[in-house]
């Protein structure tokens, strides 16, 4: 198992967007880390920052004032096509609408993330992790075929197929019933023991809470301590 070190660093990340005339400061300051085969759930009312702060961590934004290092390496000025790399690489992400390509079977959309590196066959790997969450017998399924559950669990396996350090979920519960989400809640758990990944989660769901490592609370763009 690797060592419990900061895969993921916020360090005085201020974000502000300019809207019309006026500029609007997202996030004011935050600092924040998660480490390999933890569980930080991120929680807050609507317009916290919330979202703001997931797409820093995702290296889909970049900061206004702060750093953001991935791995120990500070990735704050790197270019899009970097960021790119970076997030290939190092990052997977589990959407609330699961985001599963119609016209893909389960094990295509699994393999998807990774088609674009030509060095490796993910073909054996997307199988793998299908069966570890439980859909070994699904794999020639196609999305309109399967279950909320059974699609999430999809979406869990396609964010591992590169086997990234960090991954991200955004309301990974958010349109599922009681009794799947705690099934998909499960699977996170067991998953990031048995990859050593972090998990930085988004949820209004408080059934989340009682799997997670660590919470976050941000309000009006500012952790609350």
């Amino acid at each position: 198992m690797a060592q419990a070190v900061n895969v993921i660093e916020l360090d005085g990340v201020v974000k502000r967007y300019r809207s019309g005339r006026n500029v609007v400061e997202a996030l004011k300051g935050v600092d924040f880390h998660a480490r390999h085969g933890e569980m930080v759930t991120i929680i807050g009312p609507s317009g916290s920052g919330k979202s703001t702060m997931l797409n820093l961590i995702g290296l889909l934004d970049t900061p206004t004032e702060g750093s953001v290092s991935l791995d120990g390496t500070d990735v704050t000025d790197f270019t899009g096509d970097e960021l790119t790399e970076e997030r290939r690489s190092k990052l997977g992400f589990v959407f609330q609408a699961f985001h599963l390509l119609p016209m893909l079977t389960a094990v295509e959309n699994v393999e998807l993330p990774s088609r674009w590196d030509t060095s490796v066959d993910r073909r054996d790997r997307a199988i793998e992790l299908l069966e570890r969450v439980g859909l070994g017998d699904r794999l020639d399924h196609t999305p309109e075929e399967l279950s909320g559950g059974q699609k999430q669990r999809v979406a869990i396996a396609r964010s591992l197929i590169n086997e990234p350090d960090v991954v991200l979920a955004d309301e990974p519960t958010g349109n599922l019933d009681q009794d799947t989400s705690r099934t998909i809640l499960e699977e996170l758990t067991r998953l990031k023991e048995e990859e050593d990944v972090a998990i930085v989660a988004v949820t209004h769901d408080e059934q989340l809470l009682e799997y997670t490592d660590r919470v976050v609370e941000l309000v009006d763009g500012r952790i609350q301590s």
